[in-house]
């Protein structure tokens, strides 16, 4: 027997229509390129995204269709966000911190037909677009008079794109398990992967985002989106606010301790999200500048996510700035959260550095999401807080697998996926990240493989062998070091190793330092031993 309830499907449309109705004068607040602070309101974004899928509808864009962006935190970047998937297209945020290769054959992969664009990265776009096999036109996010002087093929202005544009669209009633966003991850080895999310998988993220156990989001908040757009889509944020009435406050480019400070305390912000090694940079700032948090802000929390939280910044966010530091886990792959790491009422009188403790846990899981632990032949580990083993994630918001099937299974035989972490649960439900099956290393909140640096490390003539392991580093958490074994009666240096692979790997992912040894030692099968590795560098300073 069938419920006699009514049937409506879960549509990301649906959350802005929310929006107009309910909190339709709530602001976004969006810093530009030159700096000045852009007011504008979900009505606002709700008549131009309604613009917007006109334009895309008139320019011929069909249903699944993907639209790529390489853009920062901005309104127009979230009217594309509503637009996009709206009208039934699939909005694809391409990370422009990837090496150009990536940026080229993730837009060839995902076949994207035009290419957003905000115009910082106008010169990377004029470098690329004679390699972007699909895109039929380039869209500057700006206005006419804003247009880069650049060479590229159909190039378009959004403003006068969506500018003559009817601000009535009929969304239409898709299915919700259709497309709705793509992101690609890297994740460690290979061509970058797409996780392709549904307007369903969506919209229920967003609903646990919301909950107290979650970000305990609400419109009583301001929250800075310090997470940029395009990663796993600001994690969900822009859905989630939309959803709750929350007010938005985008920083654009500019994610320096000063520009957030500024942005934190001129718009009033509540909740800031972004990866540690920003808000390390903005507690430096504050030391530098003799500033008193408590007096200029009204932050409350700050959520923490892409890399462990040092204790030391958990703490300055306790003790001088009277903020609360969740950290939060997920992946690419779960759209992201998985677990938060808020505190029970058992916590309620526990001292600073117990609480400093539970807040180095990555948290507990969010209703909808399901998550053990396993040893090496997939048997269930106890949720004592000592049995460690690999964990399994499930869930309505969880991949299946990638994009075009590319990366072989990511579920397990029970259908569980296969996070590539090892970690603990304890019986309060806690789950603690303890170590990385694999080698990948994480730098501010970004994946650096080091097989692929490995792999361009060896091109070098002098080369015979190379390794990378991750090393701890004050700002970034972690920063690659090579470790190289040179051929005989051949040398090189560390400048000369760094200048080769300037050319072969983003900048960001250059190995601070290279030490050079007379051998690396294997396993009996032929593997290099990274566990060895790191013992014999474990007391290495950068």
């Amino acid at each position: 027997m069938l419920g006699l309830m009514q049937d409506h499907p879960l549509l990301i449309s649906s959350v802005l229509e929310h929006a107009l109705c309910s909190h339709p004068q709530v602001e976004i607040a969006s810093r530009l390129q030159d700096g000045t602070v852009h007011h504008c309101t979900y009505a606002d974004i709700g008549q131009r995204a309604k613009q917007l899928a006109n334009a895309l509808t008139n320019l011929g864009v069909q249903p699944g269709e993907r639209i790529g962006t390489l853009a920062w935190n901005g309104y127009r970047h979230m009217e594309m966000f509503y637009g996009v998937s709206g009208m039934g297209a699939v909005l694809h945020t391409i990370n422009p911190r990837l090496f150009a290769e990536q940026i080229e054959f993730i837009a060839n992969h995902a076949e994207d037909q035009y290419l957003f664009f905000d115009l910082s990265f106008a010169a990377l776009i004029e470098q690329l677009a004679p390699r972007l096999t699909t895109v039929k036109a380039f869209v500057a996010l700006a206005e006419r008079s804003q247009m880069p002087p650049i060479v590229v093929p159909n190039l378009l202005c959004y403003e006068d794109l969506i500018g003559d544009e009817p601000e009535t669209f009929a969304w239409p009633c898709l299915d919700e398990r259709v497309a709705a966003s793509l992101c690609y991850t890297s994740g460690t080895t290979g061509n970058p992967k797409g996780v392709l999310y549904s307007h369903r998988s969506t919209l229920l993220h967003s609903m646990a985002t919301c909950t107290p156990d979650g970000f305990n989001l609400s419109s009583a908040d301001t929250a800075l989106l310090v997470v940029p757009m395009f990663h796993v889509n600001a994690w969900g944020m822009p859905y989630a606010a939309a959803m709750c009435g929350a007010r938005l406050v985008l920083p654009g480019a500019d994610l320096d301790g000063a520009s957030l400070y500024d942005l934190m305390q001129r718009e009033r912000v509540t909740l800031a999200l972004g990866v540690p090694t920003v808000w390390m940079t903005l507690q430096q700032h504050v030391q530098n500048a003799g500033l008193m948090p408590t007096a200029d802000l009204c932050l409350n929390r700050v959520v923490m996510g892409g890399a462990a939280a040092p204790r030391s910044l958990v703490e300055t966010f306790e003790t001088r700035f009277d903020a609360r530091v969740l950290q939060a886990w997920g992946m690419t792959e779960m759209s992201p959260l998985g677990t938060v790491c808020n505190a029970l009422p058992k916590h309620r009188d526990a001292s600073l550095d117990e609480r400093i403790d539970l807040q180095a846990k990555q948290g507990r899981v969010l209703f909808g999401v399901r998550i053990k632990i396993v040893d090496a032949d997939g048997a269930e580990l106890p949720r004592d807080g000592k049995a460690s083993g690999h964990l399994r994630v499930k869930g309505p918001w969880i991949a299946s697998q990638y994009y075009r099937g590319e990366g072989g299974d990511l579920l397990d035989e029970q259908g569980w996926l296969m996070t590539g972490d090892i970690a603990t649960i304890d019986p309060d439900g806690y789950m603690q990240i303890t170590d990385r099956v694999k080698d990948v290393i994480k730098s501010g909140g970004e994946w650096i493989s080091s097989i692929d640096l490995e792999n361009a490390a060896c091109g070098h003539p002098a080369v015979a062998e190379a390794a990378v392991i991750g090393v701890p580093h004050p700002k970034w958490q972690e920063r690659p070091l090579l470790v190289v074994v040179l051929k005989q009666g051949m040398l090189a240096t560390r400048d000369e190793l760094l200048g080769f692979l300037q050319s072969r790997v983003a900048k960001w992912w250059l190995p601070d330092a290279v030490a050079f040894v007379e051998a690396l030692p294997y396993t009996a099968t032929g593997k290099v031993q990274k566990m060895k590795l790191r013992e014999q560098f474990r007391d290495y300073r950068l």
